[in-house]
């Protein structure tokens, strides 16, 4: 039997200072750091996504960290969660080369999940008037009337596929008129399957009050750096109904761009909306009992990420620095 190549990884909530840890961790390692987030592949799209600049992707001894998978395509260009893990595997496959350790951090469930567990990613059937015909209800009657016939027949992908998200609304629907089958039923499957990594991964956490105060506080960080400047270069660009321009934070900022809310409102959302997003992120990754947690406490960031690389190191069997 094959041994199985080593794997790392530091996934949990926004806000919960996985970027500042994982950066620690990466130095101890010898590790190279590999973005587990949606959309944080996106040029241009930098202060919402909390994106380290790359004077920021360095250890402790200033030595920089490799980063991956960030700043990888406009907003305007396609891209898939199938996408993501074959560049995904691709890339820890020339890091274990390297002789480094892979290390994935981020946020996102799906992406993270794509890459540790076995997806299969297999060419569904299409029909081209099944597709003609959704997109015109799409246009005559708005994403809301596909999102809720895709809430009778396919809960599990309604969870997954944003309102506004009309391409993979059309496309789930099609396949469950062409099949009888719901979409998400097709990786159903990888429940049952094992990693085809050895994975050592851990999970950041913090008491909710703390979290969503930091929340608040990066946003307003957020606000103050430009991050309405740069949602106004972006819509200048792009239209704002891209699922890319979707993300949290540039969907309430653009509402705001395009006269639709005073800034406040839209900065109030925006901090709901991350609260909610972090409820979401929490939710998802309590039900992968691989992950080992660590309750982050600010004031420990550096006795924290000290645990967590002695932890990966053992787990993996590698040494630390």
């Amino acid at each position: 039997m094959t041994a199985k190549e080593p794997l790392a990884a530091i996934v949990g909530p926004t806000a919960t200072g996985k970027s500042a840890i994982a950066l620690q961790v990466a130095a101890r390692l010898k590790a190279e750091i590999i973005s587990v987030d949606s959309a944080q592949v996106y040029r241009g799209m930098d202060i919402g996504t909390a994106k380290l600049t790359p004077a920021e992707r360095v250890g402790p001894d200033g030595v920089p960290i490799p980063h991956h998978l960030i700043d990888i395509v406009n907003p305007d260009e396609p891209f898939s969660v199938a996408d993501f893990q074959r560049l995904a595997r691709e890339t820890v496959t020339s890091i274990l080369q390297r002789g480094r350790l892979p290390l994935l951090v981020g946020g996102t469930g799906l992406y993270y999940q794509a890459v540790v567990d076995p997806y299969l990613f297999t060419p569904m059937p299409g029909d081209k008037k099944i597709r003609q015909h959704l997109e015109e209800q799409a246009r005559s009657r708005g994403n809301e009337y596909l999102y809720e016939q895709l809430k009778r027949v396919d809960p599990e992908a309604a969870r997954r596929i944003h309102l506004h998200d009309r391409r993979r609304l059309v496309r789930a629907l099609e396949v469950y008129i062409m099949t009888g089958k719901p979409i998400s039923a097709a990786l159903e499957w990888r429940r049952r399957q094992e990693t085809p990594y050895h994975l050592a991964a851990v999970a950041l956490t913090m008491p909710r009050p703390q979290l969503y105060r930091r929340i608040e506080n990066r946003i307003d960080a957020m606000i103050a750096r430009g991050l309405v400047e740069e949602v106004r270069g972006l819509l200048a660009r792009y239209d704002y109904r891209l699922p890319a321009l979707q993300a949290v934070g540039y969907k309430e900022i653009g509402a705001y761009v395009r006269g639709e809310m005073e800034l406040e409102e839209a900065v109030a959302l925006l901090k709901r909306n991350t609260r909610r997003l972090a409820k979401r992120q929490l939710t998802w990754f309590k039900r992968d009992t691989r992950l080992r947690w660590w309750e982050v406490e600010p004031g420990r960031i550096e006795e924290i990420s000290a645990e967590i690389a002695n932890y990966i190191a053992g787990h993996l069997d590698i040494n630390v620095e």
